[in-house]
């Protein structure tokens, strides 16, 4: 069982491999692409700390669990993830500003470094803010900073960047009417490499927006992978602590 890992894998790493947002500054044609942007960023809920169930799903060709994840998270600080099957302790993970820590008892592995280190590893700049930002409904790089144009559809806004990049292309979709994120895609057409991260129903709290659900695929030339998270018994309000201990005799993961 690395259920917990492949999904910090792909919700955090994946979905964030190959991608670096440009940034310039806005021209007077852009204003209306600001004002749909500046739109979205309203819609975020404010609060300090978060506690919730997760219930989520992962599919991929060689494997197909459920499994239950308590997560906590302090704003901008800390977020904190304990999964279980049946009751059982079975990992856990914590996220900070500069720390990456993670283990898992069956297979007795255990992962404790920073984001420089992933970010290497990765060839792009990787942080807590992109992480937080991914599990609360938010584009992962900051759309304020420039570099991003919106244009409407059908049904709903789609923000790109003024220039995509050579190695992939990065899409952010808006609901028309709450201004809600929809859903971020990120293709690499020469690799046959395809994320998408769509979001389900939002519930309305603390003068925001908050996502119910959240549905990661990710497709590789044949491989297929699917990762189904469902928020319950969200708490916007609660005492939050995150006990963290690597447990001995684990065997740590090299990067």
């Amino acid at each position: 069982m690395r259920i917990l890992h492949k999904v910090l894998v792909l919700t955090t790493l994946l979905s964030l491999a190959a991608c670096k947002a440009t940034k310039n500054t806005a021209s007077v044609e852009d204003l209306a692409s600001a004002k749909i942007i500046a739109t979205h960023y309203k819609t975020h809920p404010q609060f300090e700390t978060l506690a919730a169930r997760l219930k989520i799903k992962y599919s991929d060709p060689e494997t197909n669990q459920s499994v239950t994840v308590s997560l906590r998270m302090q704003k901008g600080e800390t977020i904190w993830m304990s999964a279980s099957v049946l009751g059982i302790s079975l990992a856990k993970a914590m996220i900070t500003r500069d720390r990456v820590q993670f283990y898992e008892k069956i297979d007795g592995t255990y992962f404790d470094g920073d984001f420089e280190l992933l970010s290497d590893l990765l060839g792009t700049v990787l942080d807590y803010d992109q992480v937080e930002a991914l599990l609360t409904g938010q584009p992962i790089y900051d759309l304020r900073n420039g570099g991003f144009s919106a244009g409407s559809t059908s049904s709903r806004y789609l923000i790109a960047p003024r220039k995509q990049s050579k190695l992939f292309n990065l899409f952010f979709y808006l609901n028309s009417g709450a201004f809600t994120l929809q859903e971020q895609r990120l293709t690499q057409q020469e690799e046959n490499r395809d994320l998408t991260i769509q979001y389900g129903d939002y519930i309305q709290e603390q003068n925001g927006y908050f996502p119910s659900e959240i549905h990661v695929r990710a497709q590789e030339a044949e491989k297929t992978t699917t990762i189904d998270i469902e928020y319950r018994g969200i708490d916007f309000k609660a005492d939050v602590s995150f006990p963290f201990n690597i447990p001995g005799g684990l065997k740590e993961i090299k990067l």
